[in-house]
């Protein structure tokens, strides 16, 4: 089975700037998120499909193509959902490649010795200022 679209998990201003620079390079990109109102964090740019509804009802994933993902980004506001998605996505789903962001660091450990990358919006911000620092 040939893997071709790209789900991104979670509204949030990261997964809408994320779903954007996807669907910009021509990606078949899919946004979901619990409230219509999410996604009017969408620009113009984008011009993948959106679908409003809950990514922890398995059936709903399935539904949706979770099957066909080559890619999976988890960008909503809770790491715990986050976590809970990616595990899904890994071990029922096998998607080749998933990303989710996490704001408790420690929750790192939970996603250990498997393909699954983390994406920390606080480190990300404290490496920043870091390197304004030795400026």
């Amino acid at each position: 089975m040939k893997r071709t679209k790209i789900i991104v998990i979670g509204a949030s201003r990261l997964g809408a700037n994320i779903a954007r620079m996807f669907s910009e390079r021509g990606e078949d990109v899919l946004m979901i998120d619990k409230s219509p109102e999410a996604f009017n964090k969408l620009s113009d740019g984008f011009s993948g499909y959106t679908i409003c509804g809950d990514a922890t009802e398995m059936s709903f994933l399935e539904a949706n193509g979770i099957a066909t993902a080559k890619k999976v980004i988890i960008a909503t506001e809770d790491d715990n959902i986050n976590i809970l998605l990616a595990h899904a996505s890994f071990y029922v789903y096998d998607v080749p490649r998933i990303y989710l962001r996490l704001s408790d660091c420690d929750k790192g450990k939970l996603i250990e010795n498997t393909s699954i990358r983390a994406i920390y919006p606080f480190l990300l911000s404290i490496n920043e200022f870091q390197f304004l620092d030795k400026e």
